[in-house]
């Protein structure tokens, strides 16, 4: 059916006036869009907000009740390493007087017989230093240590010095290393010999006679070192009256568990109960505020929701009654005013006239 030229009129104008609608509802839809994504953002911070104030608040109270006990634990601790501390040193002076009592009757023996050597040294006009250990190392060696003193001594008389002079001098030669150890031997040597004459040969009685002290003073010793040992190796505690340091010890760790056990059980409380007390709290001071901003965003959600449900009819309603006819170019408002003034103009006597005549304008040739 042919349509009339008012018909292609009202039609254009109809098709226009529907796309300027969805045009105003499209830039509604963008700010309801906008303003949707705003107030999610908003729930999404104050929730985040919410939730760490909750954590760090639950941390705060957690950190403040494990300080509390931890103060109390440190104490105790060091309480009990003070008492620790005077046990040990109340033990250790038990087995200083123990050693001291039990091996009294040998130094004492050892005294007496460090006095008869001196005595008889004296009486006997014999050098001092032939009473010393170093005399007897290197003239009467018994023992392995005196041994190796002697040893020791050789080495370093007429190997070390002998070599090291040699080495000191500038130019070396091997007579020159012959020379001093012949001169080393003379000299260090001669004084080794002079002086074992001049007192064994004289004093060989009283030097025997010190010599069995010596030994009589080192076999003390090696029992005072056995007593020693043994005394420090027993386990046997009883005769150091250490009770009272134990009975203290014992109360020191028993508040100390105590303490521990008190701890756990407000950590537990803490965690079971007031946790959930807390969160409660906090959630119901920030509820208002969120949900304000909750009911905010969901009436512009479902605002929005609205509008693009109009924009979809619209859209619907264009394809099916004007998308057809005039195709998906010519569906603007200004290609529209420009089709209504050709046939106003009466250049065309029908909307697909006005197309072609619309086509033939300069501007839109090809």
């Amino acid at each position: 059916m042919v349509q009339t030229k008012d018909e292609c009129l009202n039609f254009l104008s109809g098709a226009r006036e529907v796309l300027d609608q969805v045009s105003m509802l499209e830039d509604h839809e963008g700010h309801l869009l906008q303003e949707t994504r705003k107030l999610e953002r908003q729930v999404e911070t104050e929730l985040k907000a919410v939730a760490d104030t909750i954590r760090q608040t639950i941390k705060k109270r957690s950190d403040e009740i494990s300080s509390s006990y931890d103060k109390e634990i440190t104490k105790g601790q060091e309480q009990l390493k003070r008492v620790r501390g005077k046990r040990e040193k109340a033990k250790s002076q038990g087995v200083k007087e123990r050693i001291k009592e039990e091996t009294e009757e040998l130094h004492g023996n050892n005294r007496e017989l460090r006095m008869q050597m001196k005595a008889l040294f004296q009486q006997n006009r014999i050098p001092k230093f032939c009473s010393t250990h170093l005399y007897y190392s290197l003239y009467f060696p018994r023992w392995f240590k005196e041994i190796l003193v002697l040893l020791l001594f050789l080495l370093i008389c007429f190997l070390a010095l002998p070599c090291g002079v040699y080495y000191l001098i500038p130019q070396r030669r091997p007579l020159y290393l012959a020379g001093i150890y012949l001169l080393d031997i003379i000299v260090i040597g001669g004084i080794y010999v002079l002086i074992g004459n001049k007192t064994r040969m004289t004093h060989a009685e009283s030097l025997k006679t010190g010599r069995h002290i010596m030994d009589q003073i080192r076999s003390n010793n090696k029992k005072i070192r056995v007593i020693t040992s043994t005394i420090r190796k027993d386990r046997n505690e009883s005769q150091y009256d250490l009770e009272k340091y134990d009975d203290e010890i014992a109360r020191a760790e028993q508040e100390l568990a105590e303490v521990a056990e008190k701890k756990k059980a407000a950590l537990g409380t803490f965690e079971n109960v007031t946790k959930n007390i807390l969160t409660d709290e906090i959630e119901l001071n920030s509820k208002v505020k969120l949900d304000q901003l909750k009911a905010e965003y969901e009436e512009k959600n479902q605002e929005l929701k609205n509008v693009q449900a109009q924009v979809k009819e619209k859209r619907l309603y264009i394809t099916d009654h004007y998308s057809t006819y005039l195709g998906n170019e010519f569906l603007d408002s200004i290609k529209l005013a420009e089709l209504t003034t050709i046939i106003q103009n009466a250049q065309a006597s029908n909307i697909s006239e006005a197309i072609e005549e619309y086509k033939k304008l300069p501007r839109h040739r090809v």
